[in-house]
């Protein structure tokens, strides 16, 4: 038996090697990231940065933007940040532009802009819905095609979507945004089977809930107040949340090692299971528990760091507030 362990332990010691040997070094590689000033996407480039990478970012926050950059220069990273919208092409091009003058190329591109939009159904408009996918998805072909010219001529390029649990389950108060996250899935797969014959590698990530203090950029519509003070407690407990920094490590590992598609959190993956298994049921399941969850129809649209909650300085949101704070989330 002792044998056998020591046996198993050296298998996967060097199967373990093998994937670190296999691995794509980042040093000295050129790394996009939409959505970079904040959250997610500040986490990713600071990930990015310590595997030796040159980092453009982008993001429509001015302010946010240039905390970011300062504080990613301070710890040692070769930093572009530019104000750009990804919805916007003329912008897309532009950065990818400046991007590739400034470092000579890029390697790799990580779609993380997104926008959480929470609020009963009755309380959405249809622009909520174009609002949602001109950035979850729309956002994603635009860098794509702004890049794919010179992964294409190279023969080689890695493009990482951060989708979401969302784009594989449709959970209430969600309506305008999971149909996006949606898109967003179906179009990073279709992306990594036709790419891939060309060197280019699509990875899909889909993640839980992100422990970020994303709650303070959030969008809230029908009761605001009331629903803030539901979803910021559930977005900063560890009990069902992954840390930014964990996440950031787990997908720049996925973007080195050629990963398919990457689940974080074991919430996401087990509803992921169940939604594949029993569709229906899981759908029955999630109508019952809307019918316990706050509706309106005030179709007025507040960003969470605007609701004054008292879950904002309670225990509660502890975590939160400090993952806001490693994250570059404080309010513009």
């Amino acid at each position: 038996m002792k044998r056998l362990t020591l046996a198993a332990g050296a298998a996967l010691a060097a199967r373990a090697a093998l994937r670190a040997a296999r691995a794509d070094d980042l040093t000295g590689r050129t790394a996009l990231v939409t959505g970079g000033s904040r959250g997610l996407g500040f986490a990713l480039a600071q990930e990015l940065a310590a595997a030796g990478a040159r980092v453009a970012i982008c993001a429509r926050g001015e302010d946010a933007l240039e905390r970011a950059r300062q504080r990613l220069a301070a710890g040692g990273a070769e930093v572009l940040a530019t104000r750009c919208d990804v919805a916007d092409r003329s912008d897309v091009d532009a950065w990818v532009a400046e991007a590739t003058e400034r470092f000579g190329r890029v390697d790799v591109l990580v779609n993380n802009a997104g926008v959480i939009s929470v609020g009963p159904l009755r309380s959405q408009r249809p622009d909520d819905f174009a609002r949602a996918m001109d950035i979850h998805f729309w956002g994603i072909v635009n860098t794509v095609y702004a890049v794919l010219p010179q992964f294409l001529e190279r023969g080689e390029g890695t493009i990482a979507n951060v989708t979401s649990i969302g784009g594989k389950v449709s959970v209430p108060l969600l309506g305008s945004y999971t149909p996006s996250k949606y898109a967003a899935v179906g179009l990073s797969q279709g992306l990594h089977a036709e790419l891939a014959r060309h060197g280019v590698h699509v990875v899909t990530v889909v993640p839980g809930l992100m422990r970020t203090g994303s709650y303070l950029s959030a969008l809230f519509k029908g009761d605001a107040e009331l629903l803030y003070s539901l979803f910021a407690p559930v977005a900063a407990s560890p009990l069902n949340t992954i840390a930014a920094d964990r996440a950031a490590r787990r997908i720049v590992r996925a973007i080195r090692h050629r990963e398919t598609e990457v689940t974080l959190t074991l919430h996401a993956k087990l509803l992921a299971r169940a939604t594949g298994l029993a569709p229906g049921l899981v759908t029955e399941a999630l109508a019952l528990v809307n019918r316990v969850l706050p509706d309106s129809n005030d179709p007025r649209l507040v960003r969470g760091d605007r609701i004054d909650s008292p879950v904002d300085d309670s225990i509660v949101t502890a975590l939160g507030r400090r993952a806001a704070r490693a994250t570059n989330q404080p309010p513009d």
